[in-house]
């Protein structure tokens, strides 16, 4: 019998004012939960701990959305990652982002836009938010399950004139963790297929 692996989800992100880092925080709880072992990598550290993220089995991507796109820092990041892109590196990787911003569009969709085309670039498989939106129908509140309607990736929302501490609220978080748990099956999903392949071959 062909004991399968646990797999490895990083979690590498960028916060300029420590929301977005609750969520990555919240992705990487959610992954832990379903039972892949989480490693959240701050983009500042990103390059010296490459290594961890080449050898990871998922990569989940975050960055606060700033004037519509990714922040410089996270931007800076996919730039450094073109020698990777280049040997096919993280090909087959599964591949997931979330997104945070005070708005509460914010054009926070093209952010995922970038992340997932990222994904897609490095050969990646994307994995989105399964959850039907919240907060869309008289019944609904703030406090739905993806209230912000995202399908491509989590979103969440914060206040510009409050810190982390009140913000992403806790529907936000658990959206982000939902997404964090369902990256870690789908991981171990594809990973338990190839070790089959592989023993079967």
């Amino acid at each position: 019998m062909t004991r399968v692996t646990q797999p490895t989800v990083a979690v590498v992100y960028h916060s300029g004012f420590g929301h977005t880092q609750k969520q990555a925080e919240a992705v990487a709880a959610g992954a832990t939960a379903g039972g892949a072992r989480a490693l959240l990598v701050p983009v500042a550290e990103a390059e010296a701990r490459i290594a961890e993220l080449n050898a990871a089995d998922a990569i989940i991507f975050g960055s606060p959305t700033y004037m519509g796109s990714v922040s410089a820092p996270f931007k800076a990041f996919m730039d450094y990652t073109g020698q990777i892109w280049y040997g096919r590196g993280w090909a087959n990787k599964v591949g997931a982002g979330f997104t945070n911003s005070a708005s509460q569009s914010g054009d926070k969709f093209n952010t995922l836009v970038q992340l997932a085309t990222f994904g897609a670039q490095h050969g990646m498989i994307w994995v989105g938010l399964d959850l039907l939106p919240g907060n869309n129908h008289s019944k609904g509140s703030v406090n739905d399950l993806n209230r912000l309607g995202s399908f491509l990736g989590a979103m969440a929302q914060s206040n510009n004139d409050q810190g982390p501490e009140a913000g992403p609220i806790a529907s936000d978080l658990e959206t982000a963790k939902h997404l964090g748990r369902r990256v870690a099956t789908v991981t171990a999903q594809l990973t338990a297929a190839t070790q089959r392949e592989l023993v079967e071959a």
